[in-house]
């Protein structure tokens, strides 16, 4: 493990129903930015979900050895949980009193600094969006998890919004990031962790994953490594079969649609 480990992921596993959604995952979690990519039904919000502590894994264990000081851990879910009656700063407001924060210093941080006085509800998507990023990491928290921070927005608000969270990136921080934005990926991660059937495919710094693959960019890598992880299963599955199992079990891996890079 490196020596500035800030979180870690050990043979954790999810079951959901008998179905398991998570199998022996293990990651660890440096200051910078992770991108965890991988098809729709991957797994990717459950393993952010448990890298926060908001889901229990089923098995293995999830440890924080440099997630320290008020509020060691920012999450932004998919769905952000805002009161549609309040402004942008009251709502930042609320959060920044629990750890002695500045709301309108949040609100500078994401480029919100002039939208400070209006309704949530009159926010545009990418705002709203941008004021989940300034919640998230009130409390200056080692790690900062953030759930398709760039999801249903136009090209410039996707960028905006990736760029405000891979700016909390530093020495301490560690900012971990699920996306389809491939191209987002490519210009502000340093390392992804591709996930496939419930499984770690690949995961490493983007440069040597590249490297290995003998990929461009974060795109051909994806194409790359989801035809390995395809490929895989159906030799597994033949040698299954082969070996006179029938396939079925309670425990049995959910069918996974894997979709087109272009496919959000």
């Amino acid at each position: 493990m490196p020596d500035d480990l800030v979180a870690s992921l050990s043979e954790v596993a999810r079951t959901y129903g008998g179905v398991r959604v998570l199998d022996d995952v293990s990651l660890a979690f440096e200051p910078g930015v992770t991108a965890v990519i991988g098809p729709n039904g991957s797994g990717k919000s459950t393993l952010l979900r448990m890298l926060v502590g908001a889901t229990e894994p089923t098995a293995g264990e999830v440890r924080y050895p440099g997630a320290t000081g008020p509020k060691p851990i920012g999450y932004l879910p998919q769905r952000i949980p805002f009161r549609d009656g309040f402004t942008a700063r009251e709502t930042l407001a609320f959060y920044a009193r629990l750890v002695d924060d500045d709301p309108d210093a949040a609100l500078e941080r994401v480029g919100l600094g002039d939208a400070g006085g209006r309704r949530v509800d009159a926010l545009s998507g990418g705002m709203r969006r941008l004021l989940g990023i300034a919640q998230a990491v009130l409390g200056d928290p080692s790690l900062v998890v953030l759930d398709e921070p760039a999801s249903g927005l136009d090209p410039g608000m996707r960028e905006r919004a990736f760029r405000a969270a891979a700016r909390r990136a530093d020495g301490d921080t560690a900012v971990v990031v699920s996306s389809h934005a491939l191209d987002l990926v490519d210009a502000h991660a340093d390392r992804v962790a591709i996930l496939g059937q419930g499984r770690v495919a690949a995961a490493g710094p983007l440069d040597r994953l590249l490297e290995e693959h003998g990929a461009a960019d974060a795109s051909e890598l994806y194409r790359a490594v989801m035809e390995d992880t395809e490929a895989q299963a159906v030799d597994e599955a033949d040698a299954g079969d082969a070996a006179g199992g029938d396939g079925e079990s309670d425990d049995a891996e959910p069918d996974v649609h894997v979709t087109g890079v272009s496919d959000r």
